[in-house]
């Protein structure tokens, strides 16, 4: 497959008609909500009319079949094996069963850092609160130089009571693709669980759970892979798999089958909308049928490293990490001046339509931008233009 030009426009512009979005919204948000793309809908859509239309057939006869047939595909897509991993909402429900699953102690710790997302501090504070353990934040440096200066910043914080390090594969707030492989393999050696918060993962960028050697990674897969809302995955390694069990219980399995493995609790769970799980195939095969990953990567960093040139010439700031693909991937962070980000973030919509973060991390105002297939960068130059309006 030819890879066309990132700034070749005329032969990007088929994939925008995938997307239905509105005429009066420019979408550079796609990092916090990732609409699917027709085919998807339409596969989601299908599913939904088959429950609708005999839901007891649906239910007790084909709901298993379709359920371990795209678990199968997702399974190869994310680098592990099918039995390690098993659909959940999204990557907040992933976490919530780690945190209710693993095996803390009275004074123990879990490290994160502090470029973590909000919800996932919340859990592990729970978690760790209802324990009497301990919940550190790692603090990674403000300018990032290098991977071992990263890698080094969290291990800092991990000590003998460390039990679980939580880490973003890539950050929300920053949008920083983390050293991950180098972090697991310190940990391996310091005999410290990993569990992976990787939602902006699945597409952006290539994943291989199995290889990266994690504990748990949990993701979700309506943000860039472009899956129904509310599809996403969690795998557990072996070591764990003994013990891990939902937090809700049903039949596991549709009766007269019985669960056998850790797994099987996980396919029924009570009576529900499942068609985001089933669809999740689907927008695989879009990607990789249809665009090709690489294209889609080569040209969303291509727009995200436009968009961050684009705006660094306008506020003149230095961003804290390098211009590489190896640090950022569809998402492009850049410093703004001092102000409120939530009010600029509002005007930026209700005056201009457009949808994009603005974001307050560590006492500093910041705008990311989320670029899929659907933008171009005549949009960017738009917010570019708004933006000067409103920072004069």
């Amino acid at each position: 497959m030819t890879v066309p030009r990132w700034d070749d426009e005329a032969a990007w512009s088929r994939w925008r008609n995938q997307w239905d979005l509105r005429d009066d919204t420019i979408y550079l948000n796609h990092g916090s909500f990732g609409p699917s793309p027709r085919s998807v809908r339409a596969a989601r859509r299908r599913w939904l009319d088959q429950l609708e239309q005999q839901p007891m057939d649906f239910l007790a006869r084909r709901l298993e079949p379709a359920w371990l047939a795209s678990r199968r595909k997702l399974a190869q897509f994310v680098g592990t094996i099918e039995q390690n991993l098993v659909f959940v909402e999204n990557s907040t429900a992933g976490m919530n069963l780690v945190a209710h699953n693993f095996p803390l102690q009275v004074d123990e710790q879990v490290v994160l850092t502090n470029h973590e997302y909000g919800a996932v501090f919340r859990i592990w504070d729970r978690a760790c609160r209802r324990k009497d353990a301990h919940l550190v934040t790692a603090r990674l440096p403000q300018v990032i130089e290098s991977a071992e200066h990263v890698v080094d910043s969290i291990f800092a914080a991990i000590n003998q009571q460390t039990r679980l390090l939580v880490v973003s594969h890539i950050t929300s707030a920053t949008a920083l693709i983390l050293p991950i492989d180098a972090i697991c393999h310190r940990a391996r050696q310091m005999g410290v669980a990993v569990c992976i918060d990787g939602p902006h993962a699945p597409a952006q960028i290539p994943l291989n759970i199995d290889q990266i050697g994690c504990d748990f990674y949990t993701a979700s897969c309506h943000k860039w892979l472009c899956a129904p809302f509310g599809s996403g995955f969690l795998t557990v390694a072996k070591p764990y798999q003994e013990t891990f069990q939902p937090s809700q219980l049903s039949w596991g399995r549709m009766p007269p089958d019985q669960p056998e493995a850790w797994w099987d609790e996980f396919v029924w769970s009570g009576t529900g909308d499942r068609t985001p799980f089933l669809a999740t195939s689907d927008a695989i095969d879009f990607f990789q049928d249809q665009i090709g990953l690489d294209a889609f990567r080569q040209r969303t960093h291509a727009l995200a490293r436009y968009a961050r040139r684009r705006i660094v010439e306008l506020v003149r700031c230095d961003v804290p990490f390098p211009d590489s693909p190896e640090w950022y991937g569809s998402m492009a962070l850049v410093p703004l001046p001092r102000g409120e980000a939530k009010p600029l973030q509002n005007e930026l919509w209700q005056q201009h339509g457009i949808e994009v973060p603005i974001i307050d991390f560590e006492q500093q105002r910041f705008i990311r931008v989320s670029c899929h297939l659907y933008n171009t960068p005549s949009q960017i130059d738009t917010l570019v233009e708004a933006l000067r309006g409103h920072l004069q």
